[in-house]
């Protein structure tokens, strides 16, 4: 028989999503509270009226944090990766022919 340590993340008395690893749980509680911010602000804005929009759109934006956080200016965008030369030089190619 296996033992199976599952984490729960739970919000007023409900069940979101169960995890195996324990940072995985503390990752998606906390976009959950930065989406429960978000929330708050679209709410004092008076912007969108519908109650389930700002829900889904507050979820969208918590979990997209990185690129909301660059087009806000507040990080910068990373810097593509260069891909790696070949082991052989090109002069010694050059220099068989």
């Amino acid at each position: 028989m296996a033992v199976i340590v599952k984490y729960v993340v739970e919000r007023n008395g409900e069940e979101k999503m169960t995890f195996t690893s324990k940072a995985e749980a503390d990752a998606y509680d906390k976009m959950l509270d930065e989406a429960d911010a978000l929330f708050e602000v679209m709410q004092a804005s008076k912007l969108i009226d519908s109650e389930e929009m700002m829900e889904e759109l507050s979820l969208y934006l918590a979990k997209n944090k990185e690129e909301v956080l660059i087009a806000l200016g507040a990080k910068r965008k990373p810097a593509p990766k260069k891909a790696k030369k070949a082991d052989k030089p090109e002069a010694q190619a050059d220099d068989a022919a």
